[in-house]
């Protein structure tokens, strides 16, 4: 079995070079794979929230004039009334959970939002960058765990975390949690440009520094910087890069630096030292909000996430997964492989983000049939996708389905009865 750990393989990447090879679509992974939904094989994993293990809130936001905010999922038309030819009955109850309202559909009363802090990290910048997000009472919790389990437990109505970074990949802690530990689905995605700066106290200079504080993956992104400029200071591990400048800006941090966003530096009164530190340009992370149950409306631009377990470890599974989304010309944006964690190695589930909705027939047709032909399939959630518009493809094909199903069903409606 191939094992795609955060990208794929090189024995995949062969075996989905011949079969783009021999489609005729275009020759990309992407086109090859389809617009594809994660589908996440099942495992029995316990929860993680329990009495004793109660969600660590660092701050409360209360920025909202009104005690009843809106969250607005998305505004697209009322799906209602789709037929989804041959949907199952999981996939049926997936429809059912759309959200809407009568005058703004995909809209979900929600007054309080728990999000990865403290207040300064890049998940409040980028949740800020959201105007219906921006009026809730924001919660302020020390860990990405800490924010699902507050959603789990109703102590706040939805979470607002970090997903994926364009240098270092996916933020695994916050994937596994949605694979394994919690029954929530994914809701909007936000994209935010990253410029990470070094900070330090006033009248600290560069050559002063012994010690860098910041969260690991963003002391991953600037690795190549701090082996450059810094290649002596000791690099510390901080919960968040706003939890660094916060320790960075405590009495007694002399020879403290942090990495950290700008904004970070007025709120906790340090200075800017190095703008702009990591090591490739176009930084970027993708951030999702989660809540429970409850799928938004299409809008058109859309992405569906899935994981897959396999019925069996055997030659071909991965390339039978990835046919049925390129069979229905669904394009796959990202593909990931997981250990299911159910004990040795070996053992892995595939995570699948693909372009559409779960209402869209072939979406959904693709997901009945992984669900029927696979170990198990978990729903990560159908959301309205950031950036650019990509569904005009999807529509083309959506409607060449119905054709297709239309001049079938004539053809069986000719049969003697």
């Amino acid at each position: 079995m191939y094992h795609a750990a955060g990208t794929l393989g090189f024995a995949t990447l062969v075996v989905l070079g011949a079969l783009a090879a021999a489609t005729p679509y275009p020759g990309s992974l992407a086109a090859v794979v389809g617009a594809v939904v994660v589908v996440v094989v099942r495992c029995a994993t316990g929860r993680r929230k329990n009495a004793q293990n109660r969600p660590s809130v660092v701050e409360v936001i209360d920025t909202t004039s009104q005690p009843s905010a809106d969250f607005l999922v998305s505004s697209a038309a009322n799906p209602s009334g789709l037929a989804l030819n041959g949907l199952n009955a999981a996939y049926s109850n997936m429809l059912g959970r759309l959200t809407a309202a009568p005058s703004l559909v995909g809209v979900t009363k929600a007054r309080r939002v728990g999000f990865f802090g403290p207040a300064g990290t890049f998940t409040e910048q980028a949740l800020l960058t959201q105007p219906d997000l921006a009026q809730l009472q924001r919660i302020a919790l020390r860990t990405v765990p800490d924010v699902l389990d507050a959603v789990d437990g109703g102590e706040v109505d939805i979470g607002f975390v970090p997903i994926e970074n364009s240098i270092e990949g996916t933020v695994n802690f916050t994937q596994d949690a949605l694979v394994f530990d919690h029954d929530l689905v994914i809701q909007r995605e936000v994209v935010l440009d990253i410029e990470h700066c070094l900070l330090a106290r006033p009248g600290t200079a560069l050559s002063d520094i012994k010690v860098v504080l910041s969260i690991p993956v963003a002391t991953a992104q600037c690795h190549a910087y701090l082996r450059r400029a810094l290649p002596s200071v000791d690099i510390q591990a901080a919960n968040s890069t706003a939890e660094a400048a916060q320790m960075a800006a405590n009495e007694g941090a002399h020879g403290v630096a942090a990495i950290a966003p700008a904004n970070a530096a007025s709120l906790y009164g340090l200075n800017v030292l190095q703008r702009n530190i990591a090591d490739h340009e176009g930084n970027q992370t993708r951030f999702v909000v989660v809540g429970k149950d409850r799928i938004p409306a299409p809008t058109g631009n859309d992405k569906t996430g899935v994981v897959v377990f396999q019925r069996a470890d055997e030659p071909g599974s991965l390339i039978g997964i990835l046919q049925e989304f390129a069979a229905r010309r669904i394009n796959i944006t990202q593909l990931l492989s997981r250990p299911t964690k159910r004990g040795g190695l070996g053992d892995y589930c595939f995570i699948i983000y693909a372009d559409g909705h779960v209402s869209d027939e072939l979406v959904a047709d693709a997901l009945r049939d992984l669900r029927t032909k696979q170990g198990d399939v978990k729903f990560l959630g159908s959301y309205p996708a950031a950036g650019k518009h990509t569904q005009s493809a999807r529509e083309h094909a959506d409607q060449r389905w119905r054709d297709a199903d239309d001049w079938m069903n004539a053809i069986r409606a000719r049969i003697n009865r």
